[in-house]
């Protein structure tokens, strides 16, 4: 069973619940230091840990055998997570995503896969999973939820084309989508990415 790390208010507290998903090599502990630089007050924060510190074991577009049965698991937890949150009275669209690398692709993939109105999905450097992405993976409709994406134009792990591909897919699904890519090489989360996720997703402005 993974462990969640909770942070923020209960979930019989809050009014709005974050599911954070943290990179490959990392901890919930990392990702939700995140909590720190968004706009989280009145969330509750759900952190899975991945097992030995990585969702699935090969890249994110590796053939998709090689990241089985890991990646399966991984869309269960997220689904169990989601779950326990309807199960407490929230609807979807109180629930968000916010993921980092090897996290921000799991979230892209899992919402995109249960497609529905969410609070935001948020994507530090991320893509849709599978060596090839296959449409018929995919279902629902994310009715104008707002999909935020942000990395570098030659990410060492994540192809802009893969971005790209993914906020098409995502969009012809009924998402709002916002891609914020930048020209310097790092793998990592900027400060114009953070702004502009509190800004349009977590300001709670409509």
């Amino acid at each position: 069973m993974t462990e969640i790390s909770r942070e923020g208010l209960s979930l019989e507290e809050a009014n709005k619940v974050a599911i954070l998903i943290h990179g490959r090599g990392a901890n919930a502990n990392s990702i939700l230091s995140l909590k720190d630089y968004l706009h989280l007050e009145g969330f509750a924060l759900l952190a899975p840990n991945a097992q030995n510190n990585t969702w699935y074991p090969y890249s994110f577009m590796a053939p998709d055998a090689q990241n089985e049965p890991a990646f399966s698991q991984a869309i269960q937890q997220l689904q169990s997570l989601v779950k326990e949150c309807l199960d407490q009275g929230f609807k979807t669209e109180d629930i968000y995503f916010i993921g980092f690398s090897q996290g921000a692709c799991l979230a892209l993939d899992y919402a995109t896969q249960n497609a529905t109105k969410y609070g935001g999905v948020i994507a530090f450097t991320g893509g849709l999973i599978g060596e090839k992405i296959r449409k018929e993976k995919y279902k629902g409709d994310f009715a104008g939820t707002n999909v935020f994406i942000g990395s570098s134009k030659q990410d060492m792990h994540v192809p802009l084309s893969r971005i790209q591909e993914s906020a098409k897919l995502m969009k012809e699904m009924g998402a709002q989508v916002k891609t914020l890519i930048f020209e310097d090489p790092q793998h990592t989360i900027r400060e114009e990415e953070i702004e502009w996720v509190n800004k349009n997703i977590l300001s709670g402005e409509v």
